[in-house]
């Protein structure tokens, strides 16, 4: 935020200023203050301070109290932590014209320095890591460690993952069952470094993210760094799904069996949302008054089960060996029952969305509700999406404040993670499935999954441009990770196919990369994600901070948190420890 001291040097009304930002679509102005007259006797000028927003340019408009009428606009982009005032005055005793001018007192800082500090801080880490790497290749150096370590400790550095991975590296470097590749049941490193990457974000993220604006969730349309963390998990959770029902049924277990593992995990799933997570228990027991139904979890949970569920049904032991009239297509057309089934939720999203009539709601509404839309819709949040929820599960079981609550200053309790979204994140997820059957499809083939990777990036790019007409409010669809639109899952799929090439590219072909650090949180998901959660406020994952409006505090202590949590997972990589579910 920046200070803005209002200074209202008119004799005879006094001002009300509103402000409306930029950010906020079709919006009214948001009242800030009244600010009196001046006193001509004293000479005093009408005073008063007001916090106005940095995050986005403002809108300030002034009106005069006496018939409200416009005496003033200003479109000002503030400096954070600067101060500034906006003086109301006539231009000279003989004219009845007013002017306003914004005069900056203190200049704002530069909220960015945290960042490269921290930048350069992990920076000089990994070049620590990178020259200590380099020296144990030394016979002298290497020789003298051996020495100094037992000969368990000199294994175990032997097989060190901190390091690129290389063409000698054993079957106990990895404790996990290998998918596939020249070397018998070798396991894909980049699906793991993809997933710890999108964890690593995700847990940055909820701890704070800084409390820069750009690791937050975005109002209400529209994409930040934030928003692009749970469908990369939710597509890699689907590219898994395929790799690791494949190898199980090569194993020659029964697919009864199998559904019964899938229904398990979607149960505990389900269940540690809710009871787990959800709950604050810092505030009391659980209590079922005001308990949170959907959640992150939960909806794993839930697109697990179907997307398992579905491939299971049509999955063969040797997907290689599908033949069919068109083998370019040889990931697609032997499974058009699949597609014909996600195609039809698409359908039933699209009708409820559009055309299930709300209480007090235009049809069709995709809005944040509040001051939004100029007022005319304040109880309309989230469309059929929220009314959903609400009428389903109950306000109080829903999250109470979402992200449109700041700048649209909405007052309806809505939920990101609620029931109709869940068939979109369904459907995200069966992206990530298509992307492991491209990897069993084209076994061995490196050049033909990445074709098959950039096509797809590219397919789902175009499908986000049409949606979306390349706008963030105009489009026919807009990207919203509110609603978990069709164009939010196409977007961060376009993103994820291209993340994932390039971690194939460096992890797994080249081996130019070990995955590290991401890859020993991606070992061990499930933990890091209940376990940054649970012990979110407690030291050393929080403590009180001596300044709490400053971003280097916050940047410390967030980075420190997510730090933290990619050190145990390392840990428990080298002790062997996997929490599996």
């Amino acid at each position: 935020q920046a200070l803005l001291l209002v200074r209202n040097e008119l004799p005879e009304q006094g001002l009300r200023l509103g402000a409306l930002s930029g950010s906020c679509h079709r919006c009214l102005y948001r009242f800030l203050a009244f600010v009196p007259p001046s006193n001509g006797s004293l000479a005093e000028p009408g005073t008063v301070a007001v916090a106005v927003d940095t995050q986005h340019p403002l809108t300030l408009l002034v009106n005069g109290s006496a018939a409200d009428t416009e005496l003033c606009t200003i479109q000002y982009h503030f400096g954070e932590f600067g101060s500034y005032s906006l003086v109301v005055k006539t231009l000279s005793t003989s004219t009845t014209t007013v002017s306003c001018d914004l005069v900056i007192n203190e200049g704002p800082i530069n909220s960015y320095l945290p960042i490269l500090f921290a930048f350069l801080v992990y920076k000089g880490i990994l070049a620590v890591l990178i020259v200590g790497h380099l020296c144990m290749k030394i016979g002298p150096v290497r020789n003298w460690v051996y020495k100094k370590l037992s000969p368990r400790e000199t294994d175990r550095l032997i097989s060190s993952e901190l390091g690129s991975p290389n063409t000698t590296d054993s079957i106990n470097s990895d404790p996990s069952p290998r998918l596939w590749s020249t070397a018998p049941r070798q396991r894909l490193r980049s699906l793991d470094t993809f997933r710890g990457l999108s964890l690593i974000i995700m847990v940055f993220v909820n701890y704070g993210g800084g409390k820069y604006w750009f690791f937050k969730h975005e109002s209400w349309n529209g994409l930040t760094v934030a928003d692009l963390v749970f469908p990369w998990f939710v597509f890699i959770m689907g590219t898994s799904i395929s790799l690791s029902l494949s190898s199980m049924l090569r194993w020659g277990i029964s697919k009864w069996k199998v559904l019964g593992k899938i229904l398990w995990r979607s149960f505990l799933l389900i269940l540690l949302g809710i009871i787990v997570v959800n709950p604050n228990y810092c505030l009391g027991p659980l209590s079922w008054d005001n308990l949170r139904i959907p959640g992150v979890l939960q909806r794993l949970g839930f697109a697990y089960l179907v997307v398992a569920a579905l491939e299971l049904l049509f999955t063969r032991a040797e997907p290689g060996i599908l033949e069919t009239s068109c083998p370019t297509l040889q990931d697609i057309l032997p499974y058009w029952p699949q597609w014909l089934f996600i195609l039809m939720l698409e359908i039933t999203w699209l009708c409820v969305t559009f055309l299930l009539p709300v209480p007090g709601c235009p049809r069709g509404y995709l809005g944040p509700g509040g001051i939004g839309d100029y007022g005319n819709y304040p109880n309309c949040t989230g469309g059929a999406a929220g009314y959903i929820d609400r009428l389903l599960l109950g306000e109080k079981h829903i999250y109470q404040h979402p992200s449109s609550s700041v700048i649209y200053q909405t007052t309806m309790p809505y939920d990101p993670e609620g029931i109709l979204g869940t068939i979109n994140t369904i459907v995200m997820a069966f992206l990530g499935l298509q992307a492991g059957k491209i990897i069993l499809s084209y076994k061995d083939q490196h050049k033909r999954i990445m074709s098959r990777f950039v096509i797809w990036s590219t397919v789902m790019g175009v499908i986000s441009a049409v949606l979306t007409k390349c706008s963030k409010e105009d489009g026919f669809i807009p990207i919203n990770k509110n609603l978990w639109s069709i164009s939010y899952v196409t977007t961060t799929s376009c993103f994820a196919f291209f993340l994932l090439l390039l971690m194939y590219y460096l992890v797994d072909v080249k081996r130019l990369w070990s995955g590290a650090p991401f890859f020993y949180p991606g070992m061990n998901s499930i933990l890091v994600y209940i376990g940054h959660e649970v012990f979110e406020d407690y030291f050393p994952f929080k403590w009180k901070m001596q300044d709490s409006q400053s971003h280097a505090e916050h940047l410390t202590q967030n980075l420190t948190a997510t730090t933290l949590w990619v050190i145990i997972s390392y840990l428990l990589y080298r002790k062997r420890i996997f929490w599996k579910i």
